[in-house]
């Protein structure tokens, strides 16, 4: 009897137990549910408003004050928000264990450049658009719409990534870290895909023609030294043509954008010790610059979410590039390129690349592979003359990608955690 009753508490508590367990399982999906959507809501919400006021039915938002929204926010806002976030978080060790999220941005390029023309090839869109759908499909928005999902996420008191001020902190520089490589494959590899149109302002400098019958022999003393001080003048000239050029040639001047100025500034203060105290510290007689950028740095999530909603504003009209390339667009961005990411992410871990126990570096890894199409390679494409392919494009992926950067978030907080 006491046998008997003995196995009948065991298969109780077992039963017990599993039935909690079940609950405790529908909880968490819930819980990830809930921290996956809500995020993704606030950006489509503040997106929706942007796209609203610019449509003709508001005309709040017209194009002029989407221009100087942009220039506002790329110019001013989005730099002090990296400068802030990055100087405050970044040492050397880090920089040093944080190698990876550069090479993952350059990774998940040529990764989504295979798929892109794996999936051109075999769509086969018309002529001109075939190099374009590909830098469609092949670079995600890697900086403004990640920055975005991590505030969200973290402003969440149920995220699963510690209190919100770290959290916020940490995912901003993860993400600010890997922004200066997406420059210089935006403007090196995207410029040379779309074949941007030659630059009608020359930027060398005229050299000075020197007669060549005038040998030494025939020519004064006094003029020989003229001609020495020419050939000085001469050669200064040809090396600052020379710098020009490498300067033309390399995009320095489009690669070098205020983001990327504040990045490597704050990699560079973060770095020396001596800096970081006197700018990034509390304390510090030089913060009241930084707390100002923490302030501007602020509004840079309403004001580009606002600019990115009313940038869509004219995407749904062009039809050139054709529903089936725009279809195969879509996909490749947003289906077919987030695995090829994980894949690349969870070889890194298994191999010992990323830092030991830091979900959020994680995480943000796999953000960079599952974003939607950068708004920058549109504007690439709008000086190629894809202007209205590119707005079409983005439109569409943009809106898709509300519910596919859902599913991944779910799948990676079930990984993660």
């Amino acid at each position: 009897m006491a046998r008997l009753l003995l196995s009948s508490l065991k298969e109780a508590a077992v039963v017990t137990a599993a039935v909690a367990a079940a609950a405790v399982g529908h909880q968490s999906l819930l819980g990830s549910i809930k921290i996956a959507v809500v995020p993704v809501a606030k950006v489509f919400t503040l997106c929706f408003l942007g796209f609203l006021m610019a449509s003709k039915y508001v005309n709040i938002f017209p194009e002029n004050g989407r221009k100087l929204l942009n220039g506002l926010v790329f110019s001013l806002l989005l730099p002090c928000l990296i400068f802030s976030q990055l100087g405050q978080a970044i040492t050397l060790q880090k920089m040093l264990q944080w190698w990876f999220i550069p090479v993952n941005v350059i990774l998940g390029a040529i990764s989504g450049s295979i798929i892109g023309y794996v999936v051109v090839f075999l769509v086969k869109p018309p002529y001109p658009y075939f190099k374009f759908s590909v830098i469609q499909i092949a670079i995600g928005n890697i900086g403004n719409v990640p920055l975005v999902l991590i505030a969200a996420l973290c402003r969440d008191t149920s995220n699963p990534f510690g209190d919100a001020e770290t959290c916020s902190t940490q995912g901003t520089a993860y993400i600010s870290f890997g922004q200066w490589v997406g420059a210089i494959i935006l403007y090196t590899y995207v410029f040379h895909m779309l074949s941007p149109p030659p630059d009608l302002e020359d930027g060398n400098l005229p050299l000075k023609i020197h007669q060549k019958d005038a040998s030494p022999e025939n020519v004064p003393l006094l003029e020989q030294e003229d001609s020495q001080t020419d050939s000085d003048n001469s050669r200064k000239g040809k090396i600052k043509s020379f710098l020009v050029f490498v300067y033309d040639k390399l995009k320095l001047k489009q690669i070098l954008q205020p983001p990327i100025v504040a990045s490597i500034l704050a990699m560079v203060i973060g770095t020396v010790p001596v800096l970081k105290k006197l700018i990034f510290t509390r304390d510090a007689p030089l913060y009241f610059f930084t707390d100002s950028c923490i302030i501007l740095g602020k509004a840079m999530i309403p004001c580009i979410l606002l600019a990115l909603g009313g940038n869509l504003v004219d995407g749904p009209g062009s039809s050139r590039i054709g529903v089936r390339t725009l279809v195969a667009i879509i996909i490749g961005r947003l289906i077919l390129v987030p695995p090829a990411g994980l894949g690349i992410v969870m070889l890194a871990d298994k191999l010992g690349f990323l830092p030991d126990d830091d979900k959020m570096f994680r995480f943000v890894l796999l953000l960079q592979h599952s974003m939607p199409t950068s708004i920058l390679s549109g504007a690439v494409a709008n000086l190629r003359g894809y202007g209205k392919e590119a707005a079409a494009a983005l439109f569409w992926v943009h809106i898709f990608a509300v519910f596919t950067m859902a599913g991944w978030i779910i799948l990676y907080l079930n990984i993660l955690f």
